[in-house]
């Protein structure tokens, strides 16, 4: 029998903990896959955040390094800087990147750091319990929000669009994780990024839209639905930025 599929060698055998229809486990995944494919998995340092990823160092099989909440940028500058032959990443969720990280995100960028960010935007705070982040939609009720964000608020941050104006980001694209056809076109942008650093180019980041059907309070196939027909419109896909 042919053989058209297998677990990459890029993730561990432990059980994924994340609620029913997130979509981190896909991330990972794709993740670990072009590691293994370019032949990084024993010459990569991923730095785990605080979030809903925290257990982050339990499923790359690679080396991995915990990080205080926002700061895993400055530590992957640290360790890139050690050892600047080695991949290093970051996975990060927008509560960690662009809210308590923000500062740590942008100088990183600007410096034009030789690292790689991957940064799950679900438009929500998952691991406390759904309060309003940086990246919640205008009128998106919340815990923290139970009318809807407004402009006492603030606007959401378009991660991607602020970070392509800087001159040390290298590669900066955003994807979607709700259908097969965009996950293979977030494989492809995971890979361009890594090869983006493996060629010292810079800065990297690839952001990726998800769900969290828990704190949206919907299904998880209503969920895709919402991500779809309500952050698209504001997250558009595509390449914003590639030196």
């Amino acid at each position: 029998m042919t053989t058209v599929f297998s677990r990459t060698k890029g993730m561990t055998e432990i059980a994924h903990n994340y609620c029913p229809g997130c979509t981190h486990g896909i991330a990972h995944r794709l993740v670990a896959e072009v590691l293994e494919e370019l032949g990084q998995l024993g010459n990569t340092v991923g730095i785990a955040p605080v979030g809903c990823a925290v257990f982050a160092y339990k499923y790359f099989s690679t080396d991995m390094i915990q990080a205080a909440h926002g700061r895993a940028p400055a530590v992957a500058t640290g360790a890139k800087r050690a050892n600047p032959d080695s991949v290093v990443f970051t996975y990060q969720g927008d509560g960690d990147l662009a809210a308590i990280g923000t500062a740590e995100t942008v100088h990183a960028a600007t410096r034009g750091e030789n690292i790689t960010v991957i940064f799950i935007n679900n438009a929500i705070y998952g691991m406390t319990q759904g309060q309003m982040a940086p990246t919640s939609l205008p009128g998106q009720v919340t815990t923290t929000t139970p009318y809807g964000r407004d402009a006492g608020a603030g606007y959401p941050i378009r991660v991607c669009e602020l970070l392509s104006t800087l001159d040390g980001v290298a590669f900066a694209e955003r994807q979607a994780l709700d259908c097969a056809k965009n996950v293979l076109a977030v494989k492809r942008a995971i890979k361009k990024a890594f090869e983006a650093q493996i060629a010292q180019k810079g800065f990297s980041i690839v952001e990726l839209l998800s769900t969290c059907p828990t704190y949206w309070g919907m299904e998880p196939l209503k969920s895709m639905d919402w991500l779809r027909e309500n952050m698209m419109p504001y997250y558009p896909l595509g390449n914003f930025k590639t030196l």
